[in-house]
């Protein structure tokens, strides 16, 4: 099936020469090239343009959970008709398994499964397997261990009517795929048998289970129904199911994969044994035969994924599959905010290393263990097929990769993350190496080797420009500012002050209380909850000015901010690199009256590329208005709820009630706010589930409520044709 963007906008500004211009790159056959879009141009209707153009699957990659539920639902909306899915950890919460030599201390692994991303993570393998207009929405999340996908489609049953097979061959089958019989609760992952009748609840589908229906040793009828009414939705002549886990393995490999096991258990015992280390070879002998006890008997055990290698049969040191491998060969990917992605792609495997070393080395896992791992860089670089670089501020490695001919690629020159890195951009902001955006399309060289693969996209929809950029004297930045805050105030606009440490950013915002001003501050300190109220309340003007130190997140869209003080803007480092500096300029970029303060005595490299690039973009996005006939206007955008006064004004609907003898049930309050923590769970809002969570808490802790009864809602049964209702999950 075709992808089928559907959208009522049409290409606007400088979109359609960007989608043009990397549609023929890749069309090419070039492996990487770049967008570079500033805050707000639309690079994500750009990036679904290309997909459209293409066809091909897409793995977009996004660096944080947040911002890939953000993606995942613009590309939904995009692709309605097509395969949009969603892979990201799929852990509400999680704490690894590690030890601490130096106190004796052992952390059990613990956490908690999400089942409905777990249900959306299992569907991404199952489209991919089965179809090709898939677009895979992905966290780093997507280069850590998976089960073999030669594995996985070795386990798929796929039945059709009129297939003679037995009752029992088809539940035998349903157990090795990891479905669990249960004739009283229908969930996912489930089946149950009544007489010649087999219902099954598939592991990658949301509110639909299958009905087989047997006459002697052949299928006589498959139906689609729904497993809350039973009415009946539709017959089919034949349906794949899917394994209910993403680590399953035939039982001949299973068996293989034991003695494997137990050979290696052997050998390390001996070796601890000969090295005096007695209790590390009891205790690893404990573990491990408790795992293999449980895969004997029940197929599956906890922490199956450290034994990833065995059960693949890999040899050792050998990279793990991924989801990466699911994918055809001629893939996409395209590396959402790029400037942070690559890195952290590149910095995960060190991270998971060091921590299972130590595992391995006390006796708490075996060394194959060290292989269920993340991939290292550059095998991540050698699963890929062509990959768009997409960000406001690419990076050197991204720039430096995206030329023609390209067909692996150049390394970092950076061993860690936050060292100095060269200035990725000519300082003159109109780079040769940059095709601008008046750059016809018929000019852009995608074939001569060597020859730049960057595209502008810098013009907004809104006309609005870049903002604007004036260098102050760090002598009096804090007076200075505190005059420019009332300024905005005055006109009831918002102001960002980034600082260098949060001592600083504390100390600022106690000072500006003291003065009269509405403040706050927002720093890694503070929970990531309640971060999210506090940027709310600054659009919702409960308060004027922000006060933080690395306020550069991206996706951090405030379009009542139009100052931002960026004080020490001289100190050059991570927080003052350009990248940084860029980074935080934007976030004034969604005002009209937008505009950016740099207090510093000498002006550093980062802050002449600012300069540079800030003149280029505004003398370009001028000169397009005005050839259009557009007038900037201000991004609007409507103030969610603050979800602290919806809970306080059930609380204070409680007290009245209470006081007025009313008849109210606070465990109706509870099953209201349980259902809503739900809801945006499965919608993917995690800061309101996780706040709604923690208030549910609270309500249980004061009241001495421990549980909450289901409500229990009767059901109609209509004649003639049912009509299902939707309901909440």
């Amino acid at each position: 099936m075709p992808f089928e963007l559907a959208s009522n906008y049409k290409p606007k500004g400088d979109q359609a020469q960007a989608i043009a211009k990397l549609t023929k790159s890749l069309e090419a056959g070039n492996r990487h090239q770049t967008l570079l879009g500033v805050t707000g141009s639309g690079k994500t209707f750009t990036a679904a343009n290309v997909i459209r153009n293409l066809e091909k699957p897409t793995l977009v990659i996004s660096h944080n959970k947040t911002l890939a539920a953000q993606l995942y639902s613009e590309f939904k909306q995009f692709f309605p008709n097509n395969a949009v899915e969603y892979f990201v950890s799929y852990f509400d919460y999680y704490q690894p398994e590690a030890y601490i030599p130096r106190t004796d201390t052992y952390i059990e692994k613990d956490s908690s499964i999400n089942e409905e991303i777990e249900r959306l993570r299992l569907s991404t393998t199952s489209s991919l397997l089965s179809r090709r207009d898939v677009i895979v929405i992905a966290s780093v999340s997507c280069i850590y261990g998976l089960g073999s996908p030669e594995d996985y489609m070795n386990m798929l049953m796929t039945v059709k009517v009129g297939q003679p097979i037995t009752r029992e061959a088809v539940l035998a089958k349903l157990v090795d795929m990891l479905y669990e019989r249960n004739d009283t609760a229908f969930e996912r992952g489930r089946f149950r048998v009544r007489g010649d009748v087999v219902e099954v609840r598939p592991a990658n589908l949301d509110e639909e289970a299958i009905r087989i229906e047997f006459f002697g040793d052949e299928i006589d009828r498959i139906s689609r129904f729904d497993p809350l009414t039973g009415h009946l939705v539709d017959q089919l002549t034949m349906f794949t199911l899917y394994p209910a886990k993403q680590f399953v393995t035939p039982y001949e490999k299973l068996q293989k994969a034991m003695r494997t096991i137990r050979e290696e258990l052997d050998a390390r015992i001996i070796e601890f044994e000969k090295r005096g280390h007695l209790l590390e070879a009891q205790r690893l002998k404990m573990r491990t035969e408790y795992d293999l006890e449980m895969m004997q008997e029940m197929g599956f055990c906890s922490g199956i994924e450290n034994y990833s290698r065995h059960l693949s049969g890999r040899p050792p040191g050998s990279q793990p599959f991924t989801l990466l491998d699911f994918f055809p060969k001629d893939f996409l990917i395209i590396a959402d905010e790029s400037h942070a992605t690559i890195p952290q792609i590149g910095g995960m495997y060190e991270g998971d290393r060091s921590r299972k070393t130590v595992l391995v080395d006390y006796g708490f896992r075996l060394p194959s263990a060290l292989d269920n791992r993340p991939l290292r860089f550059p095998e991540f670089m050698g699963l890929t097929n062509q990959i768009v670089y997409v960000s406001a501020t690419p990076a050197e490695f991204e720039i430096r990769n995206s030329y023609a001919g390209n067909p692996t690629y150049i390394p970092h020159k950076r061993d860690r993350i936050g060292e100095d890195e060269s200035i990725p951009f000519a300082i003159a902001g109109a780079a040769p190496k940059l095709s601008r955006t008046d750059t016809p399309v018929e000019k852009f060289d995608v074939h001569t080797p060597n020859a730049p693969l960057v595209v502008e996209q810098i013009i907004r929809p809104t006309g609005l420009l870049d903002p604007r950029i004036t260098i102050r004297p760090l002598k009096s930045q804090i007076d200075e500012t505190l005059e420019l805050c009332r300024q905005r105030i005055e006109k009831s606009e918002r102001v960002l002050i980034t600082t260098l440490t949060k001592r600083t950013a504390e100390d600022l915002s106690d000072y500006l209380r003291d003065v009269g001003l509405k403040v706050r501050y927002l720093h890694s300190d503070i929970d990531t909850i309640e971060r999210v109220e506090i940027l709310r309340a600054l659009r919702a003007a409960e308060f004027d000015v922000l006060v933080g130190i690395n306020l550069l997140r991206e996706g951090l869209d405030l379009p009542e901010v139009s100052l931002v003080c960026i004080l020490d803007a001289d100190k050059e480092g991570y927080l003052r690199s350009q990248t940084s500096l860029i980074q935080t300029a934007g976030r004034a970029a969604r005002h009209i009256n937008g505009e950016v303060y740099l207090f510093a005595d000498i002006v550093t490299k980062s802050m002449e590329a600012l300069l540079a690039i800030t003149e280029y973009r505004r003398a370009k996005q001028l000169a397009y208005n005005e050839k259009h006939g557009i007038t900037p206007r201000s991004v609007q955008r409507a103030v969610q709820e603050s979800l602290h006064t919806i809970l306080r004004g059930r609380q204070l609907e409680e007290s009245v009630v209470r006081e007025s003898g009313g008849d109210f049930s606070l465990s109706e309050t509870l099953r209201e706010l349980e259902a809503e923590m739900l809801t945006a769970s499965a919608n993917l809002e995690y800061e309101k589930a996780a706040l709604l969570r923690d208030q549910i808490a609270e309500l249980k802790d004061g009241t001495g409520i421990s549980k909450i009864e289901p409500k229990r809602k009767p059901v109609s049964y209509s004649a003639g044709k049912p009509k299902r209702t939707a309901r909440s999950r």
